[in-house]
């Protein structure tokens, strides 16, 4: 409803766990903001704390409510019940009119069930991705299944996740195709003139990692390791920027196999705004992140997916991204290949994004206000 005498502003209530989610609702909540038909309520879970601070930060964006929700080494169904518990009394509190999740983590999971046990209508941002196998990825897979089937807006990336939506039984007004978020985000940085804020060495070829996915745990992290070290090994052209995530099952092994190698740089977690500047300066990207998939081929850099599937499988047609799975010796030979081979290096290297054009977030808060407010 239009903010117009005594009529009541519609309420959402956007919720963010981690520092993708805020990455990909950054634009979202912007949007929501711009227009005076609403009131937006930012929830932070917390469910990564520093890591979601970053990101918030260089949005301009502080939560209304913060959960601090975060402890060390968290089990998957601890969180959940610690989530749904804090969840109903704020559901409660501020009584939304609709409740925001992105993609596919414990929070969107916990948010969307207690939204549903208080009969609050539920919109998915980056709706419809899916693997078809509910072990991989672990969790997410299960998370994005389990609370789409609860929510009356599903914000699909693109045609392709629409597509399993349909399949999966959701109606065509349910359903809306709106592009990624995180292409919008992209935008508003990718432009800027961005440090890295580590130091380099001066004339080597970046190889960007980034590995943390919990399918990967165990022998699976421990090839990707073996194939990073073997990489910096052969390839006395190129250095290797790792920024290790603060799990223990990650970096307890990374730092102890990794961290001796003259051409490997371990470091902290980095920033959005230096990430995005590591993604520029490097030549390709090894990576187990979702989003990751979405934003380096935007900027014309060539993925290696350190996983066997992906929900993201446009970027893979389009041949920007390529699997190669958590196997040291596909890892070796495709990065290689991309290093040495210019030709192949350029049909990948194209600039090219399936996942949107930097208009996503005006598109869902168009919907929005067309099914809250009554305008048609």
């Amino acid at each position: 409803m239009a903010a117009k005498g005594n009529v009541r502003k519609s309420k959402i209530l956007v919720a963010i766990g981690t520092r993708p989610e805020a990455i990909k609702m950054a634009p979202v909540v912007q949007a929501l903001r711009s227009q005076d038909w609403v009131e937006v309520v930012v929830l932070a879970t917390a469910q990564h704390r520093q890591m979601l601070d970053q990101v918030l930060n260089v949005f301009g964006i502080v939560p209304d409510v913060d959960l601090d929700i975060m402890r060390q080494n968290q089990s998957l169904s601890d969180l959940t019940a610690r989530l749904i518990q804090k969840l109903d009394h704020v559901l409660e509190d501020i009584a939304p009119d609709a409740v925001l999740v992105q993609g596919d983590t414990t929070t969107v999971l916990a948010v969307a069930l207690s939204s549903f046990y208080r009969r609050i209508s539920i919109g998915h941002v980056e709706a419809g991705l899916r693997t078809g196998d509910m072990r991989n990825p672990f969790p997410e897979e299960m998370n994005r299944s389990l609370a789409g089937r609860l929510c009356r807006w599903h914000f699909a990336p693109t045609d392709l996740a629409a597509r399993n939506l349909y399949g999966e039984g959701f109606s065509d007004h349910a359903v809306h195709v709106t592009g990624n978020t995180v292409i919008d985000a992209l935008q508003q940085v990718a432009s800027r003139e961005l440090e890295i804020g580590v130091e380099l060495e001066e004339g080597k070829r970046l190889v960007l990692v980034t590995a943390h996915r919990r399918e990967n745990f165990g022998d699976p992290f421990l090839e990707i390791c073996a194939a990073i070290r073997e990489l910096a090994d052969v390839r006395e052209d190129i250095q290797i920027l790792y920024p290790v995530h603060p799990n223990p099952n990650i970096s307890t092994v990374a730092r102890s196999l990794l961290a001796s190698h003259p051409r490997i740089v371990l470091c902290e977690p980095l920033d959005y705004l230096p990430f995005v500047a590591a993604m520029k300066r490097a030549e390709i990207v090894l990576t187990d992140s979702g989003g990751v998939q979405e934003e380096a081929p935007a900027l014309a850099k060539p993925v290696l997916v350190l996983r066997d599937e992906t929900e993201r499988p446009e970027a893979v047609e389009q041949g920007v991204v390529r699997l190669v799975g958590p196997h040291r010796e596909a890892i070796v030979r495709e990065a290689c290949l991309l290093l040495d081979d210019r030709a192949a290096y350029s049909r990948m290297a194209k600039g090219v994004s399936p996942y949107g054009d930097g208009n996503a977030a005006s598109r869902i808060a168009e919907i929005l206000r067309r099914d809250l407010s009554g305008a048609g």
